[in-house]
């Protein structure tokens, strides 16, 4: 089960060289329901989402490159390639800062995970957050990858 806050950022953080990242190609092969291949890094994955918005089921299974590069020409939509930074908050938490690049440049989109929906809801987002859009699926990347901003 995933359990995620979504919001939109205006501006990045001067600091944010100073935290890790991923970097992330995905496409989708099927959006009703979310059907999504993913390159992280040096590791692949296929991805089950369910309908959903701030709660939905998902499920990762290993891919190797071979079959990631396989199934690569079957994506529906665009190629979203992102960098993805991870900054810590308190409890345990983390800013997964997605950095979006090629046709969604300049978008900039931060998630929160939790282990509850009770948490979820109590989550008081930084200062530097933007736009809570947790309830909206025009920022669900199997939406982005459907069209140009």
């Amino acid at each position: 089960m995933e359990i995620e806050r979504k919001f939109l950022i205006d501006t990045l953080p001067e600091n944010l060289s100073d935290y890790p990242y991923h970097q992330l190609e995905q496409g989708y092969l099927c959006t009703e329901p979310v059907v999504r291949i993913r390159r992280e890094n040096d590791d692949y994955y296929l991805t089950y989402k369910s309908k959903g918005l701030m709660v939905r089921e998902e499920y990762n299974l290993p891919l190797t490159k071979e079959a990631y590069e396989h199934l690569l020409p079957k994506i529906d939509g665009i190629l979203i390639s992102k960098k993805r930074y991870l900054i810590p908050l308190p409890e345990n938490l983390t800013i997964e800062l997605d950095v979006f690049e090629r046709e969604l440049a300049p978008l900039y989109l931060a998630e929160v995970e939790f282990d509850s929906e009770e948490a979820a809801n109590a989550f008081i987002p930084p200062e530097w957050f933007g736009k809570d859009v947790t309830y909206s699926s025009e920022y669900h990347n199997s939406t982005l990858s459907r069209k140009k901003l």
